[in-house]
């Protein structure tokens, strides 16, 4: 007896951010190539297990969702301990749990596929001779900066840290020191600094290295991770562009936003939203209400309670509804933007909004699940990077795929203003936005021919899949002459 299909094991570390790119790699997987595939879940808390997400999808082959028990860290951290921290942190208490579920399965598992913060499970994969797989849910520059990191001498880094100039990355674009990391910027917490240096070596050390982008959206990144001159002297296995990997857009029933969408002009609409995620402060909050009003476009905003000084501070809070008229918005604002706006309490169906023949920009934290999103239905962007490795998003599409404009102030550091906000926002929904518009449509288009039969990212996970494969032959080969 043995399983006649190689058998895929996913680990998804906390945050709308994984989760969803990781379970949209496993559907395809699962539907595309063949695999039969098991995503375990780390989460903050046992509440995800109630979102819609979490339903198992259908697929032609076996895909189960399970929700690794949540592990308290309480004793671990304080208020001071960074969200990478805790992630981390997180995904190291789980490891006896994913160990013990491997473990106990009638069949061993071909491979183990995990997130970046999830790379200290490589070794279970070792443990069981499976193959590893490291999938970065971020863009190939974000991989080539984790690989590189590593190997920056001391030189390099006070450069850039202190001197404030741009990183050199090998054959791929140098990062300036307000597009850096975050770890970069507060060289106090050197306990991130060492995981991240270990992250980037564990991936490194990986069998194949899957990526959330496609072929022809970074072509010079990807060469620089296979070409031996480069990155590829650092990255053992190979380099998979599997992207983009997205929700599909599912209307499946009417809601207030949808309806309000309906009844508005082909793509006169803004949405406006910083994730599941993101905050502003009090002061920010104030300024975007006065610069959506300013502008005279219709818009949907997403708002989230602000806080002062934490960009991430939503980031474990999964709430989806909330109740009352938030009081951090300017007098009279809901009155005098009746007839051309619309404000959403902490969640919306994104997916759906951006899918929506109204929708004409997107106002975004440019995570990278919402930027594939805003790309994949041709909606060029107003680019507001938060946190993490946003501010490198957020420079490339600006600058080097212009499809977004950004504010001449960095939102991490001081308060944009009103007038500065109602600029953007006209220049994405007016005439000015028109060369961005095409310019992203024919991303949707290159998108799109990646995933079909034959295109790039749909090649990437053929080769993935036929190295399961050969994998299971060999572990059953074994099995016969044991």
């Amino acid at each position: 007896m043995k399983n006649a299909n190689p058998h895929a094991v996913l680990l998804a570390s906390p945050g709308m951010g994984h989760f969803i790119p990781v379970v949209e790699l496993g559907k395809r997987l699962a539907t595309h190539h063949g695999l039969d595939v098991t995503i375990f879940v780390v989460a903050a808390d046992a509440s995800i297990a109630e979102s819609p997400l979490f339903k198992p999808p259908r697929t032609p082959n076996p895909l189960n969702l399970v929700l690794l028990p949540p592990v308290d860290i309480s004793a671990l951290v304080d208020s001071s301990t960074s969200v990478v921290t805790q992630l981390l942190i997180m995904m190291r208490e789980a490891l006896p749990l994913l160990r013990a579920a491997i473990s106990a399965m009638k069949y061993r598992p071909t491979a183990l596929i995990v997130d970046l913060f999830g790379t200290e499970a490589l070794a279970i994969a070792e443990e069981f001779d499976m193959l590893k797989y490291a999938f970065i849910t971020s863009t190939a520059w974000f991989l080539a900066v984790a690989v590189h990191f590593p190997y920056i001498d001391e030189e390099a880094e006070h450069k850039h840290r202190v001197l404030k100039r741009p990183l050199d990355i090998p054959g791929c674009r140098s990062i300036r020191y307000e597009d850096t990391l975050d770890l970069f910027l507060d060289p106090t917490d050197r306990n991130l600094y060492v995981n991240f240096t270990h992250i980037g070596m564990e991936v490194s050390n990986a069998d194949g290295i899957l990526v959330n982008t496609w072929q022809d959206l970074e072509p010079l990144t990807l060469h620089a991770l296979e070409n031996e001159k480069f990155l590829g002297r650092v990255v053992k296995g190979s380099v998979y562009p599997a992207g983009p990997l997205v929700r599909p857009n599912e209307r499946s029933s009417k809601s207030e936003v949808m309806d309000w969408l309906d009844m508005q002009p082909m793509e006169s609409v803004i949405y406006v939203s910083f994730g599941s995620g993101g905050t502003l402060s009090v002061k920010q909050t104030s300024e975007l209400a006065w610069g959506l009003e300013l502008s005279q476009h219709r818009f949907i905003w997403v708002v989230r309670p602000p806080v002062d000084d934490d960009v991430s501070a939503n980031f474990f809070n999964v709430t989806n509804s909330h109740d009352g008229t938030p009081s951090y918005l300017p007098d009279g604002f809901f009155t005098r933007i009746r007839n051309r706006g619309m404000v959403v309490p902490m969640w919306a169906p994104q997916t759906e909004i951006l899918a929506h023949q109204s929708i004409a920009g997107f106002f975004s934290h440019c995570g990278w699940n919402s930027t594939l999103e805003s790309m994949v239905n041709g909606v060029p962007m107003v680019a507001w990077p938060l946190y993490a490795e946003q501010q490198m998003n957020a420079a490339m599409l600006a600058e080097e795929l212009e499809v977004a404009v950004r504010p001449k102030l960095q939102p991490n550091t001081s308060v944009v203003e009103r007038e500065e906000i109602a600029e953007m926002v006209r220049r994405v929904m007016e005439l000015k936005g028109n060369a961005m518009r095409e310019k992203v449509k024919e991303l949707q288009r290159s998108a799109n021919q990646a995933l079909v039969q034959g295109g790039s990212s749909y090649n990437s996970l053929s080769k993935v899949s036929k190295e399961c494969e050969l994998k299971l032959r060999r572990l059953s080969a074994m099995a016969l002459g044991a």
